[in-house]
Order: structure tokens, then sequence, then C-alpha cells
């Protein structure tokens, strides 16, 4: 396991930049957690979490900017989501680039419509920055203090398996909520 600390300390803000452009709240957690455990710097996830999400958002308003009209024709099983979140951006632009990372179910496709919507980058860009440091802040912090409060329960256990057992925990209350929020939509 200490190998697995090694990799972790040498290539684990490569991973969280990585992992932020791609999905985001998991990796974000984990790396709240790492920052826990000591193996990572807390201001540096907090900073490498912020960089990959606003990079990522930015790629994606951009793609939507240019190929949007074109992709969202193509979601035809969406059109009520879509038509839903045009109007949104259109009656509250600023609430919903700063917010469109803690909406469930729009974290890819959120900033495509917002591109789509030929929002001036002028405005996206200072809010999405805005919006990636309060959520780098939060889910970072969350899985710090997370990790914080399983350490005090488990105080006696093993630091590996209480690592273990909080990232399954997190796995766990992620799945959970995706199968809520999914079930919730579906009726």
């Amino acid at each position: 396991m200490t190998d697995l600390s090694h990799y972790i300390t040498q290539y684990g803000y490569w991973a969280l930049f990585i992992g932020c452009l791609l999905e985001g709240e998991t990796i974000t957690l984990l790396g709240g957690i790492a920052a826990h455990n000591g193996l990572l710097r807390l201001p540096l996830v907090m900073a490498v979490v912020a960089l990959g999400g606003t990079l990522g958002d930015q790629l994606l308003y951009f793609a939507g900017r240019y190929f949007g009209g074109r992709v969202l024709i193509r979601m035809k099983n969406q059109q009520s989501r879509i038509e839903r979140a045009q109007k949104l951006i259109a009656s509250h632009p600023v609430l919903f680039v700063i917010g469109v990372r803690f909406m469930y179910g729009f974290r890819i496709i959120g900033p495509v419509l917002i591109g789509a919507s030929k929002l001036r980058p002028s405005l996206f860009i200072p809010l999405n920055i805005l919006g990636a440091i309060l959520w780098a802040t939060l889910f970072v912090l969350f899985g710090y203090f997370g990790g914080q409060a399983i350490s005090n329960f488990v105080s006696g256990t093993d630091k590996k398996l209480y690592s273990l057992l909080f990232c399954l925990l997190v796995i766990t209350a992620i799945l959970l909520l995706r199968y809520y929020w999914r079930r919730r939509k579906a009726r």
C-alpha cells in the first residue's frame, strides 16, 4: 500500500486535473481525502480541481458555441430538459452558469447548452471561474472533513482500511443519489 501512497503523492495532482476535466465530483472528494491523509496539500488540491473544472467547462462551452445546434438536435429524448435549461439560461444566466456544476445531470451538457445559447464569452468566462472555485472548495472540503470525521470514528483502525472504507462510502452515496434522482425524474 505504500506504493499507492507514493503514486498518489507523485501523480495525484495530475489525476485530479484530468479527472475534473472528465467527471468531477468523485475525484474531487477523493482529492480532499488524500489531502486529509497528508498525501496532497489542501490548497493545491483546491487550485488544481478549480483549474480542471474551469478548463473542462470552457472546452464544453466553446464546443456548444460552435457545434451545439447539431448536438442538441440529436438529443431528441432530452428535449424537455433542454428547453427547460434554455429558459433558465435566458432568464437567469448568472445563476445558471455558476450553478450548473451543482445540477445533477447537467455537469457535461450544461456548458454545451450555455455555449449553444450564444451567451457572451465575456459573461461566461468569469462566472465559470467563480463557479469552479465554489465547486472545488465545497467538494474538496467535504472530502477533507469527511475524511476527518471517519478518521475520528475509526481512530483505532488501520489508516489504510479507513481510507478504503471512506472511498467506498463516498462511492455508495454518489450511486444512491444518482439512483434517487433518476427514479425521481422518471416519475
